[in-house]
């Protein structure tokens, strides 16, 4: 089982998103949100995609295509972080979703990639020995360990679902 990183090995901006993954296995978590964050996402209908609580805020589309960046990203930085120690830049996500094109896509294509996504990153994260997830790097000019990244995964995605049940009324 994957431990809770200690605060020293995220930034505090990550904190939040550490802090609400529930005590359990991260992994077998990481596998049930992959589940039911499908199974929400799919169906959906495109005219509720296509929806953004107010004006400027993202789609339910953008929202979804943002989580998918955000996935292979912590993932990427944890499979280079495990190999060896780096510095790697930052990542600003309101240009990566200007630039996605997401709202021209199925809402059940998205759903599907982030699935896909996810599922890899599942095999990535049990592949990883009890060494290599305390190894570290940097990113966004903060030192990260490979545990926190698993974390953040979860906790990224919890995130985002308080946002959809909250403010898009879905899920």
């Amino acid at each position: 089982m994957i431990s809770r990183p200690n605060p020293d090995e995220y930034s505090p901006f990550a904190a939040g998103y550490v802090a609400l993954v529930p005590d359990e296995n991260v992994i077998e978590k990481l596998e049930d949100l992959m589940i039911s964050s499908y199974q929400l996402f799919s169906s959906l209908t495109e005219e509720q995609g296509a929806y953004a609580y107010a004006l400027g805020k993202w789609t339910i589309k953008q929202a979804l295509g943002h989580m998918i960046d955000t996935e292979r990203t912590f993932a990427y930085r944890a499979m280079v972080f495990s190999r060896n120690h780096i510095e790697l830049p930052g990542f600003d996500q309101d240009v990566y979703v200007a630039n996605s094109d997401s709202d021209s896509r199925t809402v059940q294509d998205l759903a599907a990639e982030f699935k896909a996504a996810r599922e890899s990153n599942i095999y990535l994260v049990k592949s990883f020995s009890d060494e290599q997830l305390l190894r570290d790097g940097i990113a966004s000019q903060a030192r990260f360990t490979v545990r926190a990244f698993v974390y953040m995964m979860a906790g990224h995605e919890l995130h985002h679902l308080n946002i959809f049940r909250g403010r898009y009324s879905i899920g």
